[in-house]
């Protein structure tokens, strides 16, 4: 098992991750408003940008492995790695997954979220609610003494009960002063398997889930991942570290739009 290389981070560490996620949190609050028809993902792209440098911070993702942009747009059936560009501008009831990642002060601080450019069609919603809800779920799983595959069990079952698939392809990772360390945190799996989780582990925890099957293809960018059979996909994403007692997300919203979408 891979928990020997599993970074565990000292208690001043957590004040340094708190501000790194703090304001990947900040950037995705200011975006509600300007998410909307018509908004290119490049808009979205080159305002976060702006905002992230604006609070002397680089966004991890520019020239990461090569990716080209500053955060990661997918829409509707881009599971993950969407890389935003001046002709995609949204329609109305697109859906949207925003990931940003800040590195402040040699700290990391990741979230993602989806949003909606007007208002979604119940389907829609639905698996918004649903994704979001499995994120909340491997959330509240994750306490010392656990283990990674409990994580990934109850969120896998919450989904397929629900007739959702969850994808398998991607997952959460170890993150502190480095953008992915171990462990891989599967959003799918058995109880009881995998590394125990410790206080002082940090990590994210992002299902990607889909209306239809799970199975993802990679386009020929080399990042863009969609769903094989075109089916919508939603991912909500934070950067969460283990406690004596639980559990401190870092990445909470500052004005409770961690879930930013009208009409629930």
């Amino acid at each position: 098992m891979q928990s020997d290389n599993i970074p565990i981070y000292k208690k001043k560490d957590f004040e340094k991750m708190r501000k790194a996620g703090n304001l990947a949190a900040h950037v995705l609050d200011q975006l509600y408003e300007l998410i909307k028809p018509g908004t290119t993902t490049l808009e979205i792209n080159d305002f976060c940008h702006d905002l992230i440098l604006k609070n002397n911070a680089i966004p991890a993702p520019l020239n990461y492995k090569g990716f080209p942009k500053s955060v990661c747009t997918s829409v509707n059936h881009v599971v993950c790695h969407g890389i935003p560009n001046e002709k995609k501008s949204l329609n109305v009831g697109d859906i949207i997954n925003v990931d940003v990642t800040v590195i402040l002060d040699g700290w990391y601080g990741d979230s993602s979220r989806m949003f909606v450019a007007g208002k979604p069609n119940k389907k829609h919603l639905d698996l918004l609610k649903t994704t979001y809800e499995c994120l909340q779920i491997g959330i509240k799983e994750a306490q010392p003494g656990k283990t990674f595959g409990d994580i990934g069990y109850k969120i896998q079952e919450y989904a397929e009960n629900k007739n959702y698939s969850v994808v398998r392809d991607f997952c959460g990772h170890g993150i502190g002063q480095q953008f992915h360390t171990p462990p891989s945190v599967l959003h799918f799996g058995n109880l009881g398997e995998g590394p125990i989780l410790k206080p002082g582990m940090f990590f994210t925890i992002e299902p990607m889930i889909n209306l239809g099957d799970w199975k993802v293809k990679i386009l020929n960018d080399g990042w863009t991942a969609v769903t094989k059979d075109k089916s919508y996909s939603a991912q909500f994403e934070h950067t969460i570290g283990i406690t004596e007692e639980g559990n401190e997300v870092f990445t909470l919203s500052e004005n409770n739009t961690d879930f930013p979408i009208n009409d629930l």
